[in-house]
């Protein structure tokens, strides 16, 4: 595994595109302003190397120097760790903890609903979308309050939050009704931040690490 990483002088992200954790993942690198290079992955032909790196072939896996990081939770905690400007997570533990509680809901609640969405048919993957349409409007008032998610800064709940919404987009989601100019507010927020555009290729990634 040594051996593999010392192979690459600059961090390196393995990705795909379409995957939601890798999102969450080149969405932190963007808003840290980190300088690294993307070897996108295709889930059902893993490379040698990317096996060799990690046992487990997963994605998104990080490579910064000697070490390889795998789980997008980890790979952005140590990111916000290493780069702690700006500041993805509170201070406090305990404010640190209830946003860790929130990234575990997120994470066990709804995206496994987004996976029936994605890959269901018919019947399951209208409810699936239902489901979440209903989950978002629910929160939205929270949004008439913060900047974003329950904070007035971007922060890693965030880096959940913005995947998953970009994808109800792409799947043709529209939230109407109550709440929802609250939600698309946030959405619009989101959706035109530098970092979040970068992380769709939307413009050229900036190192902002050489503005220092």
């Amino acid at each position: 595994m040594t051996s593999a990483a010392n192979k690459r002088s600059v961090m390196t992200l393995f990705s795909n595109k379409s995957d939601i954790y890798c999102h969450q993942v080149r969405i932190v690198l963007a808003e840290k302003g980190v300088a690294y290079e993307t070897e996108n992955v295709d889930p059902q032909a893993v490379s040698e190397e990317l096996m060799e790196l990690n046992p487990y072939g997963s994605l998104p896996t990080l490579v910064d120097r000697d070490l390889v990081l795998y789980n997008s939770r980890i790979i952005m905690e140590y990111l916000d760790e290493r780069f702690p400007h700006p500041p993805l997570m509170p201070v406090y533990p305990v404010d640190r903890g209830k946003k860790r509680l929130l990234m575990m809901r997120i994470e066990q609640d709804w995206y496994p609903t987004l996976e029936k969405a994605e890959k269901g048919t018919g019947a399951e993957r209208t409810e699936a979308l239902k489901h979440l349409k209903e989950e978002f409007l629910a929160i939205a008032p929270i949004f008439n309050q913060y900047s974003y998610f329950m904070n007035d800064e971007f922060g890693l709940v965030d880096c959940y939050i913005a995947p998953l919404l970009w994808k109800l987009k792409e799947l043709g989601v529209e939230f109407t009704g109550a709440g929802s100019k609250a939600l698309k507010g946030y959405m619009e927020r989101i959706f035109t931040r530098d970092s979040f555009m970068q992380s769709i290729g939307s413009v050229a990634p900036k190192n902002l690490m050489d503005d220092k």
